[in-house]
């Protein structure tokens, strides 16, 4: 069976997620549109840009462990998708650890952050959440050795 195309894989992330709203209300299929641009952008991979629509599938509820197992995709896409996957209770130290330690997972991530960063975005929220959140990804930023911005 081949992998499945980019187009592919992109109507399946825009299916999977297409009742969901960020933070803002905004439709989240935007941000993940977002995540992909910047690995395009960053010059990611087609498994890296696969990985990138794909992002917040699992961790989100919009695809599961399942159908991604099982799903026609090459193994390095699967592993940066799971890497990228925040696990229930887990600490931070552990999922950026994973994130380090998966080749490729990285930039996914650097674009997810940085958009989810985004000074316009952010601004749209209440005071306390832009707060805690800029905070939040500053964090993980350190974390991931992702010290200058974008």
């Amino acid at each position: 069976m081949p992998d499945l195309s980019l187009a592919e894989v992109e109507a399946i992330a825009r299916a999977a997620h297409a009742t969901q709203t960020d933070k803002d209300g905004r439709p989240y299929t935007e941000h993940v549109q977002a995540v992909v641009e910047g690995v395009r952008a960053r010059g990611g991979s087609a498994e890296q840009i696969a990985a990138a629509w794909l992002h917040d599938s699992i961790e989100d509820d919009a695809l599961s462990q399942d159908w991604l197992d099982g799903a026609a995709l090459p193994q390095a896409t699967k592993d940066m998708v799971l890497a990228v996957t925040k696990r229930p209770g887990e600490s931070v130290e552990a999922y950026t650890g994973r994130i380090l330690a998966t080749p490729g997972a990285l930039l996914v991530k650097e674009a997810d952050l940085a958009h989810n960063a985004d000074p316009d975005r952010l601004a749209r929220l209440d005071e306390p959440t832009r707060n805690r959140l800029t905070e939040k990804y500053a964090h993980m930023r350190r974390l991931l050795g992702l010290t200058d911005q974008d």
